[in-house]
């Protein structure tokens, strides 16, 4: 049985014990914006425990913490205006995304909007990331409170409220005393506000090292991906033909592209061949990307190499020198892997200057700056070009996943825990930083309202951009 089965289930089950639970403490609950909260004691001693016990770190931690705090706020808005433009400017990313740019992560959300390049996000999974990042992160909030001698009257959790019905969609809290954290300096609020993302970001890293640790136990190299077929360039003098249309020149060229805007075939002289991308220089197109008609091409290769003449391959060095076994005319069985289906294929090898020639490559992702470090972190735990196998089956896949999703969650939440907006900590942690620097309360607010407004609009136009897709 699928185990989308025991999940739904397991979900069923837990409206359940919400509805139950609710019912019999209904008097004990508050009603607050979209949730229901529930107050309690408890935590608060182990909250003043470790604000005695490690007041030694925390102190000079503040500042390693407020200095996180600013990285990811920048960092978060750099990333939301750089995403927004690639959506707004390019139809393909606008409509590859099928969820509405602002959704909340749901169960199940990947299978409702069919978003295939994502794992799958089961009900189990939410329950326990909303712990792994609801805990730590208010915890944190609640130690450097009582650390700088803010009283905290509770913690809590909270339901999503639908009408009158509390939802099994948690929440958690700590509630410092506001008043007595409003009278402290500028510097421990800034410490207290962004000490719950810092938690998230020490969570994400912690998880990182662990599904390092996984993968090397766990996994097994079992084959090896390509995204590409092998390609060569060919010119405008060189071609007769583009989309079956005659090419003349450079005017009958731009008349074809505004006619049909997607380039498809490219016949010369000698060979009709499938067009992968325009080539430009200076702004003109000289010629086209295309694939060569080689044996893989041919066959329509696809799915991660795992054998050829039953020999397993593991890696690209290995496919290399098993492809050097061979010589051009030869004819090998490749078995490939897509999903879980095993595919067998027979293939003719061609030549390429008088070696075995098979046409298949990988195009390295490419990415600078923080985004490129988080690609190479990725790269180095679980390689996208390899194909891995559970040794320990779908329950490896199971954790891997859920790993996964821990650390893309826990990062995520820090980034927009910390966007200059009033609903999150990072509006604030803004406030009271424009407030230090000009010593006015009022222009930080101003400030504040400024900045939350842009960001609105900024989401409200990218709200637009998905309805008009979508309708």
């Amino acid at each position: 049985m699928s185990f989308i089965i025991y999940d739904i289930v397991f979900f069923a089950l837990s409206l359940l014990a919400v509805g139950i639970f609710f019912y019999k403490k209904r008097k004990n609950f508050s009603i607050e914006g979209p949730l229901y909260l529930y107050r309690t004691k408890f935590g608060l001693n182990l909250i003043d425990r470790l604000s005695k016990k490690y007041s030694k770190v925390l102190k000079p931690l503040q500042y390693l913490i407020i200095f996180c705090g600013y990285a990811l706020m920048i960092f978060g808005m750099w990333f939301i205006i750089k995403i927004a433009y690639f959506y707004l400017t390019s139809p393909v990313l606008a409509k590859a995304l099928k969820v509405p740019v602002i959704f909340p992560l749901l169960p199940y959300l990947p299978e409702i909007f069919k978003l295939d390049f994502l794992p799958p996000f089961y009900f189990t999974y939410w329950i326990i990331i909303i712990a792994l990042i609801a805990l730590p992160h208010e915890f944190a909030h609640g130690i450097y409170a009582r650390f700088f001698k803010i009283k905290v009257h509770s913690t809590g959790f909270g339901f999503l409220r639908l009408f009158k019905i509390p939802l099994p969609f948690l929440a958690a809290f700590v509630e410092p005393a506001e008043k007595q954290m409003e009278k402290k300096k500028i510097t421990p609020q800034l410490a207290v506000i962004a000490a719950g993302t810092f938690a998230n970001i020490i969570v994400a890293i912690l998880f990182v090292l662990l599904m390092w640790l996984f993968v090397i136990a766990a996994f097994t190299p079992a084959g090896v991906y390509f995204n590409t077929y092998a390609t060569k360039p060919v010119f405008i003098e060189d071609i007769n033909l583009i989309n079956n249309i005659s090419l003349v020149d450079s005017n009958n060229l731009n008349q074809i592209i505004k006619s049909s805007p997607e380039i498809s075939t490219i016949e010369t002289l000698n060979e009709k061949l499938i067009a992968r991308s325009a080539i430009y220089d200076k702004g003109e197109i000289i010629g086209f990307e295309v694939y060569e008609n080689s044996p893989a091409f041919k066959s329509n290769l696809s799915g991660a190499i795992q054998e050829i003449n039953g020999e397993n391959i593991k890696s690209y060095d290995n496919l290399r020198e098993t492809l050097g076994k061979y010589r051009p005319g030869d004819n090998i069985t490749i078995i490939t892997i897509k999903g879980k289906e095993k595919m067998n294929y027979e293939i003719t090898l061609g030549d390429r200057e008088g070696r075995a020639f098979l046409g298949v490559g990988v195009i390295p992702q490419r990415s600078s700056g923080i985004l490129g470090l988080f690609y190479t972190v990725a790269v180095k735990i679980k390689d996208p070009a390899i194909y891995y196998e559970s040794n320990i089956g779908d329950f490896g896949i199971f954790i891997y996943e859920l790993l996964w999703w821990i650390i893309i969650v826990s990062f995520s939440v820090a980034l927009m825990n910390m966007l200059p907006l009033g609903i999150f900590d990072g509006g604030r942690f803004f406030l009271l930083t424009i407030w230090g620097i000009t010593k006015r309360k009022d222009i930080g607010e101003k400030a504040f309202k400024i900045v939350t407004a842009l960001m609105l609009a900024l989401l409200a136009v990218l709200m637009l951009k998905w309805f008009s897709i979508l309708f």
